[in-house]
């Protein structure tokens, strides 16, 4: 590919705005939750401890109820998936997580539809998929989608 004068302007672009999203506070606030995540060894071990115990739960699951550890493995994987939602570390790295992940949606939606309108950007957020039609609405193009 001949590199165009358009074509270094948009990668200048494209890494202007990739300064910007890691330069934004909600980036920082991620990188912060993550840090803190990796850092602290009790939320860790409930990382490891769950691991541990959804191996044990997909071996189970092979089998089903018929599994002789059915019952208590699946009671297990209960409590440390509680335990794991309920930490202050994993919850607040979640939230950052979901709203870098929005931050990039908006991005990555409003970039395609700048280029055209009829192209489709997976979001798995249905409000962003709704202004990008994922092509299973099912109603005919009822949607607008085109």
């Amino acid at each position: 590919m001949i590199a165009t004068i358009d074509t270094m302007d948009l990668l200048d672009g494209s890494d202007e705005l990739a300064e910007m999203v890691i330069q934004s506070d909600i980036f920082q606030n991620y990188r912060a939750a993550r840090d803190q995540l990796n850092q602290n060894k009790e939320s860790q071990a409930k990382i490891d401890t769950f691991k541990n115990i959804k191996l044990l739960h997909e071996e189970v699951q092979r089998f089903g109820k018929y599994h002789p550890d059915y019952r208590s493995i699946s009671s297990e994987i209960r409590v440390a998936k509680r335990e794991l939602d309920m930490d202050e570390f994993v919850v607040a790295f979640k939230s950052a997580e979901t709203e870098l992940e929005t931050l990039l949606n908006e991005l990555s939606s409003t970039i395609a539809h700048m280029v055209s309108t009829s192209i489709k950007v997976p979001t798995g957020n249905p409000f962003f998929d709704s202004m990008s039609c994922s092509g299973g609405c099912g109603s005919g193009k009822g949607c607008s989608c085109g």
